[in-house]
């Protein structure tokens, strides 16, 4: 347990590519979650290449580091957004949000590791943890040494890309940890003159490609430009939380 606070749930989110929305979908999670009245938090593991912070609209504001000894220790006091969720992330920690961390894998899972127990955390009903793509270092530390109850895997709808994320899905397997399910990311457009759902990167259905995974679909997302816009300027989470349509979406998941 981190040393910062009492977690009851921590549920991962991952992808085995980049550029499915992870971490929108994260967002939205933490975002339905906090509507609901529970207390959320997220820790951005994408060490190398965080974005929460631009999700809630927080990127100018920096996370605070407060010694604890003479030691060189610290413990993080998280960021929190508009509607109270808790957030840490690498460039909350960075003089600008635009240095890169240029770090070898131990360097990088021993920060990771650092932000999650050296977090006040407080109490917390739900930490999602985004995590980069793939099944590297930061992953396989995720599952592996963290309490993590379970994951949400994301996709989109085309073959090349569920091919890449099975590999995540048997990697969870393999470790033992539990997935809830897949949420299939920009799964369609909907035409604003007759709600036709057109499909408009694979003919096969969400349900299709769950079922190449052998995970449950949680839901399907739509590609919504109102949401990039609002992810632009900083406004996703009033965005999602003012929108019915996530509640809908999400509403057998927690």
């Amino acid at each position: 347990m981190p040393k910062y606070g009492n977690i009851k749930n921590i549920v991962g989110i991952i992808s085995g590519k980049g550029g499915v929305g992870k971490s929108t979908v994260t967002g939205i999670i933490a975002t339905h979650l906090r509507k609901k009245g529970y207390k959320v938090g997220v820790l951005d593991a994408d060490i190398t290449g965080p974005s929460m912070p631009r999700f809630f609209g927080i990127n100018e504001k920096r996370a605070q580091m407060i010694p604890i000894d003479d030691k060189n220790n610290f413990k993080f006091i998280p960021v929190e957004t508009e509607m109270g969720i808790k957030v840490i992330s690498m460039n909350l920690l960075t003089a600008e949000e635009a240095q890169p961390v240029i770090w070898r894998g131990p360097v990088v899972t021993g920060v990771l590791n650092q932000m999650y127990t050296d977090t006040v955390w407080d109490e917390l009903d739900y930490l999602l943890i985004d995590m980069p793509p793939g099944t590297g270092d930061i992953a396989l530390t995720v599952m592996q040494s963290f309490p993590i109850d379970e994951i949400v895997v994301v996709s989109t709808p085309q073959d090349m890309v569920s091919m890449i994320v099975k590999k995540v899905v048997i990697m969870a397997e393999k470790v033992g940890v539990p997935i809830r399910g897949v949420v299939e990311n920009m799964a369609y457009i909907e035409c604003d003159g007759c709600g036709t759902k057109m499909r408009v990167f694979s003919k096969k259905s969400a349900e299709e490609h769950a079922d190449y995974l052998g995970l449950p679909l949680i839901c399907e997302l739509p590609i919504n430009v109102d949401l990039t816009e609002a992810l632009e300027e900083g406004k996703a989470e009033s965005y999602v939380a003012e929108n019915a349509l996530y509640d809908m979406m999400f509403s057998s998941l927690y």
